[in-house]
């Protein structure tokens, strides 16, 4: 028979335990605030799910000045601009001389793994692999359920839920439909997305506009590079040998005058588009953060940057919320928080029909977007703009 259910108290349950809701509970503890985290995933299978890795500067620092990692300094790749190839040859955007910031290469897996390892060394509670999560009475006295990886049984009380449980949220469900506007867009390509073992073929990221395709040319360490070119949402990546995903690559980079280093493929996958946003934020005592609230397509490198500043506002106004025993701290959130996530979806749905190949383009379609990539690296406002957006705007 099934055991009885361990009943506990805190103050925040989250639903989920990737890098946002352990940065989320990480910053609460810092505040003395106590919180459970669970998610369905074990540990491992986080830390095996190869994920972009582009850092903003503030999710660098946040990293360093709330004392998770200095790892991401010593063994990330800092990153003044990035090349925009379209026309036959490239153009560098200067971070640094266009708003005198970077950013940092540091695969998300990375992130995670310091942000787990602090929260352990912290002594916080987070259970990995739990199974049959619900959430209820959350506009009341909120319940999260679910059983531990033992097998055991647990209800959990909370003054507050936060929804950290990625694009496929039961969090996000929970909130009625009458009491939510959801937004919603589906790109018709996506990215067949490899990893390989390859000394880097560039020192900077290549975003690469051609007649064949867009492609972007990445990097993870000095012997494994990530690489991705324009596909049908379809496509089977295991039908791909690796000659043939070699010639696709150097084809799409050769017409702007880049060779790549080539070497093993280790991983590929194919990653659909989407741009999501559910507002508000927040229902009853229950709020969303990252991608159970937004999702942007990765052109932009905004995903984890964007969950990232999303727990920076929301630990600011659950502190308030949790002292004050207020829910007006969590609609204040949800403002602050969409304010960046429709700024950063403006911008990712711009990198993206720019550089992509669009069906059915039209000879007019593929010179507008040529003339719209030479406006952009061609003025200093322009090229500002994107250095700007990409490097992320200011914490507020």
């Amino acid at each position: 028979m099934p055991s009885t259910p361990v009943s506990t108290k805190t103050q925040v349950a989250v639903v989920g335990a990737g890098p946002a809701a352990l940065m989320l509970t990480h910053l609460l503890a810092r505040a003395g605030i106590e919180s459970v985290a669970i998610d369905l995933r074990s540990r491992q299978e986080i830390e095996e799910t190869h994920r972009a890795g582009i850092l903003e500067q503030d999710s660098v620092d946040l990293l360093v000045d709330t004392g998770v990692s200095e790892r991401v300094l010593r063994d990330g790749y800092r990153h003044d601009g990035i090349e925009l190839a379209f026309g036959g040859g490239s153009h560098r955007i200067d971070f640094q001389g266009l708003v005198g910031a970077a950013t940092q290469l540091y695969p998300q897996t990375d992130v995670f793994i310091d942000l787990a390892d602090a929260r352990e060394r912290d002594g916080g509670d987070v259970r990995f692999g739990v199974t049959d999560v619900s959430v209820d009475d959350l506009t009341d006295s909120p319940v999260v359920r679910f059983i531990d990886s033992n097998g055991q049984g647990h209800q959990v009380r909370a003054d507050f839920v936060v929804g950290a449980d990625g694009s496929r949220s039961l969090c996000r469900r929970t909130v009625p439909k009458a009491e939510r506007q959801q937004y919603f867009r589906e790109y018709p390509f996506a990215w067949f997305g490899i990893l390989a073992e390859a000394p880097p073929s560039a020192p900077e990221l290549i975003y690469s506009h051609s007649p064949h395709g867009f492609a972007l040319i990445s990097q993870r360490t000095e012997t494994l590079q990530r690489m991705y070119f324009q596909c049908d949402p379809t496509e089977d990546a295991r039908t791909w040998s690796d000659d043939r995903i070699w010639e696709r690559l150097q084809t799409s980079v050769g017409a702007n005058g880049y060779t790549l280093k080539e070497g093993a493929i280790t991983s590929r996958t194919v990653l659909p588009f989407r741009s999501f946003v559910q507002e508000p934020m927040h229902h009853g005592r229950l709020v969303l953060a990252g991608d159970a609230a937004h999702t942007v397509p990765p052109t932009g490198a905004k995903g984890l940057n964007l969950a990232l500043a999303d727990v920076r506002v929301l630990a600011e106004e659950l502190e308030r919320a949790v002292t004050q025993d207020d829910l007006a701290p969590l609609a204040t959130y949800s403002k602050r928080a969409l304010a960046r996530v429709w700024k950063a979806q403006h911008f990712s749905y711009r990198m993206t029909t720019m550089l992509h190949t669009l069906p059915h383009a039209t000879p007019f379609d593929v010179r507008r977007q040529e003339g719209e990539l030479a406006a952009l690296t061609g003025s200093v406002a322009g090229s500002t703009y994107l250095a700007e957006a990409y490097t992320g705007w200011p914490a507020r």
